[in-house]
């Protein structure tokens, strides 16, 4: 009993007969193609690395810099009699800024100073404070 396969082509292109090779007892064999192997893509992690980089120098990169330069503007506002937080946890009172040799003097109680890097201070209180009275006094000043 010969057997044709017929592939999904144009109407005016001919389908390719393939026979059937002779039957043997309990057995059905057809002559086709091997399968060909498939071809590595190498298009997904092309597209995903493109992504990536994408999301690097839209997202990451302009936030980093943002960062940093938020972190510099707060080691220059540093001044006398502003209370701040250390990256160590410690709380104190600014008592003298260099300007020359970027360390602070800090106080942390009555007979204790510590002279440290302007970097090491995390959290400026006093201006912190300031910003947030400021904040409240525009929303209390906008008519509803």
């Amino acid at each position: 009993m010969p057997g044709y396969v017929v592939f999904a082509q144009d109407k005016d292109a001919k389908a390719p007969k393939l026979e059937a090779a002779p039957e043997k007892e309990g057995e059905t064999a057809t002559t086709e193609q091997p399968a060909k192997p498939a071809q590595p893509s190498y298009e997904l992690p092309l597209i995903l690395g493109g992504i990536f980089f994408l999301f690097y120098f839209v997202v990451l990169r302009p936030q980093k810099r943002r960062q940093e330069r938020e972190r510099q503007e707060q080691m220059t506002l540093l001044n006398k009699n502003d209370r701040v937080l250390t990256t160590a946890g410690i709380y104190g009172t600014i008592i003298s800024v260099s300007d020359k040799e970027d360390e602070v003097v800090v106080k942390v109680d009555d007979n204790t100073r510590l002279k440290m890097l302007k970097a090491s201070i995390m959290r400026n209180l006093t201006r912190e404070e300031a910003l947030k009275a400021e904040k409240e006094a525009k929303t209390q000043d906008k008519p509803k």
